[in-house]
């Protein structure tokens, strides 16, 4: 399993993830579509927020069951948290704040958020 590292654009925000990045999800919902984020889902404890956690501002809407996380200063939305269908605690990781990948080696799976 890789480590990677990531941080908002300011890096008042750093984390690592662990995991290795089969591909990644580009929902067209009204929050996605506009912040532009290539999302990688992992189990929560796989992501550790190594500096600025107090830095870091939430944002939910619709259903309030995800909590958007966005750097207070930047503005850089890093990550998201949320729970699976059964209930597992989970962050999606924007892929896009990883300083480790070569994006376009990445397949994007396209999620109809809109709809939903």
């Amino acid at each position: 399993m890789t480590t990677h590292q990531g941080s908002c654009h300011c890096g008042k925000v750093a984390f690592e993830v662990d995991g290795d990045i089969d591909g990644a999800m580009a929902c067209n919902c009204s929050m996605c579509q506009r912040k532009g984020s290539l999302l990688w889902f992992v189990p929560r404890a796989q992501l550790r927020v190594t500096t600025g956690a107090d830095a870091l501002s939430t944002y939910t809407f619709n259903r309030h069951v995800i909590q958007h996380h966005f750097c207070a200063t930047c503005g850089i939305h890093p990550f998201g948290e949320g729970r699976d269908p059964q209930g597992n605690a989970m962050a999606a990781i924007n892929i896009r704040c990883l300083t480790d990948i070569d994006l376009d080696a990445v397949p994007v799976h396209h999620y109809d958020g809109r709809s939903k």
